[in-house]
């Protein structure tokens, strides 16, 4: 039998279905509602159908798939059916997808009546290391990410890497992405493990619940992002804005949220090696890394532009400064760092000149 992993509400392996039967059982919900995308639907509800035991049948609620949909017209159709299918306070959410869903189904619950307990089922690699755990909700506003939210911790999150099966590689690359960032910020030692990443391997989810631990212990110390947990922001700041642009501009195809991140991640760590002097070999080799998973970019002056005007809208801004996280060495970081448009250039210059140097090898 897979041993139960657990920390916080999170729980990990084939056990943790046995926690989420027991919850629903023992807390008399009037109602239960499952919010799932149309991929999910598809491939996952059945699984956890098969692993609950509804003392009533659920209502299936169906958004269509996609960062796009990720958006209040979403919630409204979401609102409406919970109101039409006679939800009250005493009703229970599931979450079942990835990021889209968890952070979109749990900021519906959040403020339907004033707030439903919900339960994350994260299906996705980047929601089980990242968007289902830490009690962060919200949507997009047009193409600025997460502008809209709360943040309230799930019940529970249920992590099963068996749903990961049907992910495509892309997606698992995406989520891969903030699983070396956790490295950054904590580890130089775990974030080496994740350049080789693979759900085939026989420490994939050891290396999943490592990442999951990370975070946990970080949101614990710091859950309303008033210092340390500001640290998870790293390379999002222009990962971000980076995401944003590419969802905004044709006909430049959107990029997955780990992709745009891992750019962020190198053009943060440029940054920190020229502010805080994070070591140079040590850029060279995460850089080096990081491209080696995700295909490099062009970016265009007017694109460059067109990022640095959209970083103004990252949540850690304050009094209309643009704050980043950067780093001193792996595990060593400084918030609120405060970076010249000269050297974002600069960075996306040494960006473009790594990518290039890959390219000839």
């Amino acid at each position: 039998m897979q041993q139960l992993k657990n920390i916080g509400s999170v729980y990990c392996g084939t056990p943790a279905w046995s926690i989420l039967n027991s919850y629903i059982e023992e807390s008399d919900h009037s109602r239960v509602y499952i919010i799932t995308d149309t991929n999910t639907r598809q491939h996952c509800l059945p699984k956890l159908l098969n692993r609950i035991n509804f003392e009533k049948s659920p209502q299936i609620l169906e958004i269509s798939a996609g960062e796009q949909y990720k958006n209040i017209n979403t919630c409204m159709e979401l609102w409406r059916s919970l109101s039409q299918n006679n939800a009250d306070r005493n009703s229970l959410v599931i979450n079942l997808g990835g990021g889209v869903v968890t952070d979109l189904g749990g900021f519906v619950a959040c403020t339907f009546k004033r707030g439903l307990d919900f339960v994350n089922i994260p299906t996705s690699l980047l929601a089980m290391v990242d968007a289902s755990i830490g009690g962060k909700t919200g949507v997009d506003l047009d193409s600025l990410k997460n502008q809209v939210g709360v943040i309230r911790e799930p019940s529970l999150v249920i992590l099963d890497v068996d749903f990961l099966d049907t992910l495509p590689q892309a997606h698992i690359r995406s989520g891969q992405a903030e699983m070396l960032k956790h490295g950054l910020v904590r580890s130089e030692e775990y974030f080496n493990n994740c350049l080789d990443f693979s759900i085939e391997s026989k420490n994939s989810e050891e290396l999943i619940w490592e990442s999951v631990q990370i975070k946990q212990q970080i949101v614990e110390e710091d859950p309303m992002e008033k210092g340390l947990r500001k640290i998870l922001n790293y390379g999002h700041t222009l990962g971000h804005a980076i995401e944003s642009h590419f969802l905004e501009t044709r006909p430049k195809a959107p990029l997955l949220h780990g992709e745009a991140i891992a750019i962020g991640m190198i053009l943060a760590t440029y940054i920190s090696s020229e502010i805080l002097n994070f070591p140079k070999d040590s850029l060279e080799e995460i850089s080096n890394g990081i491209l080696q998973i995700y295909a490099g970019q062009h970016f265009s002056e007017s694109d460059i532009k067109s990022i640095r005007e959209l970083m103004i809208y990252d949540k850690k801004n304050e009094n209309g400064r643009i704050n980043f996280v950067l780093l001193k060495d792996f595990g060593d970081h400084e918030i609120n760092c405060e970076v010249s448009d000269s050297l974002v250039r600069k960075a996306f210059e040494y960006y473009a000149d790594v990518c290039e140097k890959i390219t000839l090898a």
